[in-house]
């Protein structure tokens, strides 16, 4: 029997959630009693998830997105209530890991996207609180962006839109998953000809257009199921647990 504190222990310390400035409360969020023989994954901590675990048997979930944050369960009511309650009732456990998943040099919904991109020459970008948690790298050879558009909805599975202020040929990448629209500064002092994000607010259009590089929004929720995805098969191996993801998109 994987008792839950050893896996804890091992996240913590994998992930090195210790070293991240984060709104998110990372680690262990909601706690069980019992043993862990199947753990759920998923992007996000909400009652579908939930509900779905316990439909599947999960005695553990581990998301990108936790329940708490910063201060989010200062009073227990409406939503707080509905989620802790039910995982509660149901003793299921909960850890949750924000950027400290987007950031990993190995598990990292960063990286793993860079590779599934093919990009060569892949470095550490997008600085947050004086920690990188993006990557940049680049294509083996020059596409048109067009063509690129179509690599990344076919590796990363996922429908894109295009805000095409930038060069019409592609080479160098830079990806932050989510909402990381926040490093397009930083990616247009490096020359970078295109970023990839989740999502961008309103005034990204004027400063990629004024920065002459190209933005390409790819889905909040899919470009983060990576990183717990890339977990699964670490844990069932050094755990010998069962793992399932439970897809619940949001089409954000």
């Amino acid at each position: 029997m994987v008792k839950l504190k050893d896996i804890v222990d091992y996240l913590d310390g994998e992930l090195d959630i210790k070293s991240f400035e984060d709104s998110s409360n990372n680690g262990l969020q909601v706690e069980t009693k019992k043993p862990i023989k199947k753990i759920g994954f998923a992007v996000d901590g909400c009652l579908e998830v939930f509900e779905k675990a316990k439909e599947k048997s999960c005695d553990l979930v581990i998301v990108h997105h936790g329940i708490s944050w910063n201060d989010s369960l200062k009073h227990i009511t409406n939503m707080n209530y509905s989620r802790l309650s039910y995982l509660i009732k149901n003793d299921i456990g909960l850890y949750g890991c924000h950027l400290p998943l987007d950031a990993h040099s190995k598990y990292g919904n960063n990286i793993t996207m860079g590779k599934l991109l093919g990009l060569k020459k892949l470095k550490k970008f997008g600085d947050y609180h004086g920690i990188p948690i993006g990557y940049g790298g680049e294509l083996e050879k020059k596409l048109s962006i067009d063509k690129f558009a179509k690599l990344v909805e076919n590796k990363l599975d996922t429908i894109i839109r295009i805000v095409g202020h930038g060069k019409d040929d592609i080479k160098k990448v830079a990806i932050v998953s989510g909402g990381g629209s926040s490093s397009l500064n930083e990616a247009i002092r490096n020359d970078y000809d295109v970023l990839i994000v989740g999502e961008a607010p309103h005034n990204k259009y004027h400063e990629s257009k004024e920065g002459n590089i190209n933005l390409v929004l790819a889905g909040h929720y899919n470009t983060e199921v990576f990183g717990v995805k890339a977990l699964m098969p670490v844990l069932e191996k050094k755990f010998k647990v069962k793992t399932e993801f439970i897809d619940v998109p949001t089409g954000f």
